[in-house]
């Protein structure tokens, strides 16, 4: 899948990344790119008209995207996984939100709003943070407790959602990750699903794989696009950059050659291991069988230590490049802040090492999230 992003997809992406950048926003050639590529509703099964990718084939998508601008990788991440919420609706709803491939959805599962009892549905009130891409969705979903003792998404279309200035950030400028909220929304019961409660309306083998593991590995993703181009960067500045007081190029020193290297090697060998891990489980949900707390373990592990590892990777690179990378016009220095951000995701933060290690080493632990 990662063949969506071609190489006039990927030019405009380069190009357009300061502009999202200086706008705290993708730009709309950005996003309309993204769309036509059918990269913003990846997890769409083919019954609905979507591309209905498997889990290798949406990280290694999702990289691609991130490899020339991270912001649009995350925006990527964020749309698609949510696009695996169809597969959960009613078929009639699901057909509305996510049938047509010039319609976006996005928001945030946490559930920060509240719902109350109206009928055939709920009266909705919440504000979100960290609503990436909300700005340019047409349908924006929000996690809410309900007092019918339910935790649900709730899907609004966009004009009834209030936007937030509120993302001036170091990392991930681009993705226009904002708060925004709903306030006394109606939003009938068909268009609401509980996460691990509500059964999917289709049957393909995308809909037995656990949502919070797909995206967990979508995150990872970002990450991992990041750092490849941090390391390009760097193999590209050091042909020809001198290091103040030496005679030779970055590429001709020893130190470099050795980093490099085994950042590289650090990099491609944790998204491998992401990979394989998804692998196994995708296997299992091909033939009928659930993906049970064992394989959802070793993928959120694996997803995280690819997280985790590409920060290490893109901060080397930014250490080997030197002073140039100081700068605001770096795309090292981008890709610096960007992956950074990738490590305070709730889904690979490396606070998380500590739950997958308890859960291996046979202590009770809570999966619900995993």
């Amino acid at each position: 899948m990662s063949t969506m992003v071609d190489a006039d997809l990927g030019s405009l992406l380069r190009a357009e990344a300061d502009r999202s950048e200086q706008g705290r926003r993708l730009s709309p050639s950005t996003v309309e790119a993204l769309r036509s590529a059918d990269l913003l509703r990846m997890c769409v099964p083919g019954v609905y008209g979507g591309p209905e990718v498997t889990p290798m084939e949406l990280v290694q998508a999702i990289a691609a995207v991130a490899e020339h601008d991270g912001a649009a990788g995350w925006c990527t991440m964020i749309a698609s996984t949510t696009a695996s919420m169809s597969m959960f609706l009613a078929p009639d709803v699901a057909t509305t939100i996510f049938g047509d491939p010039a319609v976006v959805a996005g928001g945030v599962f946490a559930p920060n709003g509240t719902g109350v009892t109206d009928g055939d549905g709920f009266r909705v009130s919440g504000r979100w943070q960290w609503g990436s891409g909300t700005q340019h969705c047409d349908w924006v979903l929000g996690g809410a407790r309900c007092d019918d003792d339910t935790f649900r998404l709730c899907f609004t279309p966009a004009g009834n959602v209030e936007f937030y200035d509120t993302w001036h950030t170091m990392g991930m400028r681009g993705t226009g990750s904002l708060d925004y909220s709903f306030q006394e929304v109606f939003v009938p019961a068909d268009h609401t699903m509980q996460p691990g409660v509500t059964r999917p309306t289709v049957d393909v083998p995308l809909a037995r794989f656990p949502n919070f593991t797909l995206l967990g590995a979508g995150v990872a993703a970002v990450g991992a696009g990041i750092a490849e181009r941090a390391l390009a960067e760097l193999a590209e500045m050091a042909e020809t950059k001198k290091p103040q007081y030496s005679t030779r190029t970055l590429a001709h020193v020893g130190y470099t050659q050795i980093e490099y290297a085994k950042a590289l090697a650090s990099v491609r060998a944790a998204r491998a291991y992401l990979l394989d891990e998804l692998s196994r489980a995708w296997d299992l949900a091909v033939s009928g069988e659930a993906v049970n707390d064992h394989q959802r373990v070793q993928i959120r592990l694996a997803a995280t230590h690819l997280g985790v590892t590409a920060a290490q990777a893109t901060d080397t690179a930014f250490t080997l490049a030197g002073g140039a990378a100081v700068y605001e016009t770096s795309v090292l220095g981008r890709c610096l802040r960007d992956a950074h951000v990738v490590t305070q995701h709730v889904m690979t933060a490396p606070k998380l090492f500590e739950t997958f290690g308890r859960f291996m080493l046979g202590v009770e632990t809570d999966t619900r999230m995993i």
